[in-house]
C-alpha cells in the first residue's frame, strides 16, 4: 500500500515539470502528506493537462458519507477494474500524483513481538525515491462525490497500488504504480482502451527506485520538514 507520502513542490512547479495548467493552488514544503489531505494532481480535459487539488481517499458516488475516504486511500492493480468503488474512475478518471518520495515501514524480523513499546522494536521508516531525483508520477484515479444533505462537490482521489518489485519487497509487498513519462499520456487520456492501460500496472523495474531508512518522526503526521527524507543507520542498512 502506500498510506505517506512527500509531495513538497509548489503547484507552478510541478505544473512546469508535468506540462499543465495549474488551475488551483497548492503550496509546497508538504513531506508527510497523510490520507486525507489535499494533493496536487495532473489530469486532462479535452486534451489540455490541468494541475488540480483533490482530497486523497476516493469517495465513491454511492457512499453515504465521506467517511469512506480514509479507506479508499490505494486502489489494487489487481482488482481495479472490476471493483465497484473504482472501475468508473479505471475507465474514464485517471490521474498522475506527483511525489518525490513514498514512505513504507518494515519490522525487524528478529524482534520480539511481546516487546512492541521497545523503540527496538518498532517498524523501521523508509523512505523510496527516484533514483535519478526525478519527481515520480503515480497512477491515480479520482472522482466527484456529491454531498447528498448539502449538494457540496468533493474531489477525491486515489493511488494505483502493484506488488512490490524485488528490491522493495523486503520493505513492504505493495507500491504504488510509478508511470513512466512515455506511459503518462496513455494513462491519463480518458479514451485510451482498458486493453492499452493493463500492462502500465506493473511494479518499478529494478534500478528505477532506492530505499533507505529515515527517522520515527515521520510516523507522527504533524511532523513536516525536508529532514524527514535525510537518510538515517539503524538496525539495518539501506536497501539497494
Amino acid at each position: 500500500m502506500c498510506g505517506r507520502f512527500a509531495q513538497p513542490r509548489s503547484s507552478d512547479e510541478l505544473a512546469r515539470l508535468f506540462r499543465a495548467r495549474p488551475v488551483s493552488e497548492l503550496p509546497g514544503e508538504r513531506f508527510n502528506v497523510a490520507p486525507t489531505d489535499e494533493v496536487a494532481a495532473v489530469v486532462e480535459h479535452h486534451g489540455e493537462r490541468q494541475l488540480d487539488v483533490f482530497r486523497w481517499g476516493l469517495v465513491p458516488v454511492y457512499a453515504e458519507t465521506a467517511r469512506q475516504a480514509a479507506r479508499m486511500i490505494n486502489a489494487r492493480a489487481e482488482t481495479v477494474e472490476t471493483s465497484p468503488a473504482f472501475r468508473v474512475a479505471f475507465a474514464r478518471r485517471r490521474c498522475l500524483i506527483p511525489a518525490d518520495a513514498f514512505y513504507e515501514w518494515r519490522r525487524d524480523p528478529a524482534a520480539d513481538p511481546d516487546r512492541r513499546r521497545d523503540p527496538r522494536t518498532r517498524p523501521q521508516p523508509y523512505a523510496i525515491r527516484r533514483v535519478d531525483g526525478a519527481p515520480m508520477a503515480f497512477a491515480g484515479l479520482w472522482g466527484v462525490w456529491r454531498d447528498p444533505a448539502t449538494a457540496r462537490r468533493l474531489y477525491t482521489c486515489s493511488i494505483v497500488t502493484t506488488r512490490a518489485g524485488e528490491a522493495l519487497a523486503a520493505i513492504h509487498p505493495r507500491m504504488p504504480v510509478i508511470l513512466e513519462a512515455d506511459d503518462q499520456a496513455a494513462w491519463l487520456h480518458e479514451n485510451t482502451p482498458i486493453p492499452q492501460l493493463r500492462p502500465l500496472l506493473h511494479p518499478a523495474p529494478d534500478g528505477v527506485v532506492e530505499a533507505y531508512a529515515v527517522s520515527p518522526a515521520v510516523n507522527n503526521v504533524r511532523n513536516n520538514g525536508p529532514e524527514l527524507l535525510d537518510p538515517i543507520t539503524r538496525w539495518t542498512e539501506p536497501v539497494r
